[in-house]
């Protein structure tokens, strides 16, 4: 274990040692703030975010606790975490520093455990290898909240070149391995001992991200069998986005098909996110994870409360509630807002489109880890390879067919785009009347009881993410193909 002291000196404002360029505009999104490394992420706009989380720690939370720094995989990760820690230590904030890349949930697990007042995670999670950013997880291991963030928006609008330090004593910075103890609490949520009688064989791939070693550490510690691909670091994840979804997956799939295996997991860049193939190589995706394991919690493990799901998500779920009387809330996009229903009410599930889901018993987080984890669970359980789990669903529900498309568009254009929807512009999609609207996040067609259409502009880029859902996969793309038409017509449009 390794410690040190950041050394105490005047700043431009009020914590560093140095006069910042106060140019670059810093915006956070959904989940933290994230830009092209050498353009956006710069060693001083990551010192800009740590003072920024710093003062409000300081100024509106209790620095005595402490923070969590972690960092993934990513060029200059390491390194901006520990300028970050550096930062937050000269504001008199004692810093436990993860002493190599360590998966999102893991440090959100540290600083539940170390009761600190939260962590800060150097990560762009899924985004390709030339992005970087920062993200803040609150003291109860989870996503900030909305308010939470905009406090700390509002520290970074005062952080003004020029201004001097009031002197302060700097806190020491310790370095620990955070991996190990989130290792033993997932040990703690699952049966690994079922998983290894049931004899099944796993690829687990991370992607060349931070969840590297922790699938393979733990199967190998039961004696499961299991082969890691992508476990080496290269911050180029050549040939694949760290993002567990298709085409990324085609070396897992290779990788199951040519081994005989038993199915494939595949974690994101910093380990928060899940995707999947089964023993044949046909993806799981979260929507079918996410259902998979609802029925798994109610059924196999007899547990009941709320569920939560991101206007994103598939009907599926909606489906599983009203068969197993279960309350469902649906929220906008983006994780702090299931989040924040987990800390307020007793949900069992709550899931997003992209790929996250959190469980009760553990974090109001994301786990890609411990997802894949329960999954093996259930095949374990059940007898039943992920093919069979997701025909299952289908023979029972329906079959759910789920896509997404994103285009480049200026932002005034993509809000064009979405407020003729809004205005109902459209009556028919592939032939079918729209019969509702609904504007929870974005626009969302509905077109019967089995189809979807969802179009929502991006808050922090330029991009038009039209959604869609359908019976058929033909119907899927129809629905797809004639709402990109829509909406390039539209953005055109003066």
């Amino acid at each position: 274990m390794l410690s040190w002291s950041a050394e105490a000196s005047t700043s431009s404002f009020n914590i560093a040692g140095c006069t910042l360029d106060m140019k670059n505009e810093i915006r956070f999104g959904t989940d933290g703030w994230r830009g092209v490394i050498g353009e956006d992420f710069t060693f001083s706009n990551v010192r800009k975010v740590a003072a920024a989380i710093a003062e409000y720690i300081r100024q509106e939370n209790e620095p005595r606790r402490g923070l969590v720094i972690g960092f993934d995989t990513r060029f200059l990760s390491r390194e901006s975490a520990h300028v970050a820690a550096e930062i937050v230590a000269s504001a008199g904030i004692p810093v436990t520093l993860a002493q190599d890349a360590t998966s999102t949930p893991a440090l959100s697990y540290a600083a539940v455990q170390r009761q600190t007042a939260g962590a800060i995670v150097v990560t762009a999670s899924h985004n390709p290898y030339r992005w970087n950013g920062i993200k803040f997880k609150a003291d109860y291991g989870g996503s900030a909240l909305p308010a939470i963030m905009r406090r700390i928006e509002v520290h970074l609008s005062k952080l003004t070149p020029g201004r001097r330090a009031i002197g302060r004593r700097a806190a020491l910075i310790e370095e620990a391995d955070l991996i190990s103890p989130y290792l033993e609490r997932l040990k703690s949520l699952v049966s690994l001992q079922r998983i290894r009688a049931a004899g099944q064989r796993f690829v687990v791939d991370p992607m060349y991200g931070a969840g590297r070693g922790c699938l393979r550490r733990l199967f190998e510690e039961q004696g499961i069998a299991c082969r890691e691909i992508h476990p080496e670091h290269n911050p180029l994840f050549p040939g694949l986005n760290p993002e567990p979804i298709e085409p990324h997956v085609a070396d897992l799939r290779r990788a199951v098909m040519e081994g005989n295996f038993d199915a494939g997991m595949a974690t994101d860049g910093d380990g928060d996110r899940l995707g999947a193939v089964d023993a044949r190589g046909a993806f799981i995706d979260s929507h079918k994870i996410f259902s998979i394991l609802l029925k798994h919690l109610i059924c196999s493990r007899k547990r009941t409360g709320e569920v939560v799901k991101t206007f994103s998500t598939t009907e599926m779920i909606r489906r599983l509630c009203a068969k197993y009387g279960l309350p469902l809330n649906e929220t906008p996009i983006g994780f702090k807002y299931i989040c924040q229903l987990m800390l307020e009410r007793k949900i069992l599930i709550g899931g997003e489109e992209s790929g996250g889901i959190a469980v009760e018993g553990h974090l109001p987080e994301r786990d890609g880890i411990l997802n894949a984890l329960l999954l093996a669970e259930v095949m374990a359980e059940r007898k039943m390879t992920l093919g069979e789990l997701s025909r299952e669903l289908e023979e029972e529900f329906g079959p759910h067919y789920y896509g997404r498309v994103d285009l480049e568009i200026e932002k005034a254009a993509a809000r064009r785009v979405v407020r003729r929807a809004a205005r109902r512009e459209i009556k028919k999609v592939a032939g079918i009347p729209v019969k509702a609207i609904e504007d929870l996040d974005g626009v969302k067609l509905r077109l019967g009881d089995s189809a979807w259409l969802l179009v929502r502009a991006s808050g922090t880029e330029n991009v038009l993410r039209l959604y869609a859902e359908a019976p058929t996969p033909e119907l899927l793309r129809q629905l797809l193909d004639e709402l990109t038409d829509f909406a390039r017509q539209s953005a055109a449009a003066s």
